[in-house]
């Protein structure tokens, strides 16, 4: 005889084996907590896309790194829809229904939300979406109770700027936008603000979302009326091409912009003489200066887990939207839902996430209305 087991022999060298295997493994392995994000990554904004990834890998990796949520691991689904429309719609749809996500997250574009909402995909999946990369009124009124906001609208912004040069003797406003969903609303905000004045635009002009750098037809609607100041409802493209060919036409006006644009692709498409003195309306705290336990937080984990990509207003704004997220993921317990996160973040009441407060409610889907007006000042910084 050999040295093998008989058949019973076997069966019980096979059952010590599985025991054996039972007590080496875990009993359980929770599953991933998923959260989707559709984002530019291509395209004509793909760099404000790219950094608004950025911001909140940082923070969610770190969190992963500390044990995750309740035990599970945060796994974000990325996909990239170019900044068009149809493809958001597309790809929330198959992301909806592949990978089903609890949370929706840092979508970008007014035009590129809308499609959700007119197509009614949030509100029939039940399901949250945090901190899209828009301050357009057209997703806050009426209020969307699946849509939570965490910056100021574009017409807080534009409220701000046309006060701030208000203040300082400015009577000639002029505005240039993207002749969209988005654009609009920051060209209706800037005429409201005006309004509340006894002011009128003097001038207004716009161009093609799908064409950015094609805006001779805004400086001609613009220069002629000779604006003291001109407010800049536009994409990082356009503002650097408009101010270009504005600047070689003669115009002094003084130049501001909302908070989507970036200013160092400013400093990049138009040249640091040309910029210097842009001001620029930010939804955010400085991300530059580490004043705030916020932003040293931000820097410090945007150096450890994302090294390479961009400090930026942009990838600071999803960093503090992954604070707020992980948070309601926390209050949503060990099992979360699209019912239970969607219920954790409408019970976010005045977080601080580090010197910076976030707050919702039942009736309230916007978490700041905070802005603050920064400077392109000389050797290419930023200044507050």
């Amino acid at each position: 005889m050999g040295l093998g087991f008989g058949f019973k022999g076997r069966i019980v060298a096979c059952a010590m084996s599985s025991l054996l295997a039972t007590i080496a493994a875990p009993v359980w392995a929770a599953a991933d907590i998923v959260i989707g994000q559709v984002a530019p990554l291509t395209g004509v904004i793909a760099g404000t896309g790219d950094e608004y990834v950025a911001g909140a890998h940082a923070y969610f990796a770190h969190v992963n790194a500390k044990g995750g949520v309740n035990g599970r691991k945060i796994r974000v689904v990325v996909k990239d829809d170019g900044y068009k429309p149809d493809q958001t719609l597309a790809l929330t749809k198959e992301m909806i229904a592949q990978d089903n996500p609890v949370a929706l997250f840092g979508f970008v574009g007014t035009a590129n939300v809308l499609s959700l909402v007119k197509n009614k995909v949030l509100s029939d999946a039940g399901i949250a979406l945090l901190a899209p990369y828009t301050g357009s009124l057209d997703l806050r009124e009426p209020m969307n109770p699946n849509i939570f906001h965490i910056r100021a609208s574009y017409t807080d912004e534009t409220a701000k700027m046309v006060e701030h040069l208000h203040t300082i003797g400015i009577r000639k406003f002029a505005v240039m936008y993207q002749d969209d969903a988005f654009g609009k609303s920051g060209l209706a905000g800037a005429e409201s603000a005006l309004a509340k004045l006894g002011l009128k635009a003097v001038a207004t002009g716009s161009y093609d979302r799908t064409k950015p750098e094609e805006v001779g037809a805004a400086i001609k609607a613009i220069e002629p009326a000779s604006p003291e100041a001109i407010i800049m409802v536009s994409v990082n493209k356009a503002s650097s091409a408009f101010i270009k060919q504005l600047r070689a036409a003669g115009s002094r006006a003084q130049l501001y912009s909302i908070s989507v644009v970036n200013f160092k692709e400013l400093l990049k498409n138009a040249g640091e003489e040309i910029v210097r003195g842009v001001g620029i309306a930010q939804v955010m705290p400085f991300p530059y200066t580490p004043a705030t336990p916020v932003v040293r937080e931000f820097q410090g984990l945007m150096q450890q887990y994302a090294p390479g990509k961009v400090i930026s207003y942009a990838s600071m704004e999803s960093f503090v939207a992954a604070k707020v997220l992980v948070e309601a993921l926390r209050r949503a317990g060990p099992e979360p839902t699209r019912e239970k996160v969607l219920a954790a973040l409408e019970a976010v009441r005045d977080y601080d996430v580090g010197g910076f407060k976030i707050g919702f409610g039942p009736n309230n889907r916007i978490g700041s209305r905070f802005v603050d007006i920064t400077v392109i000042g000389r050797d290419g910084k930023l200044l507050k």
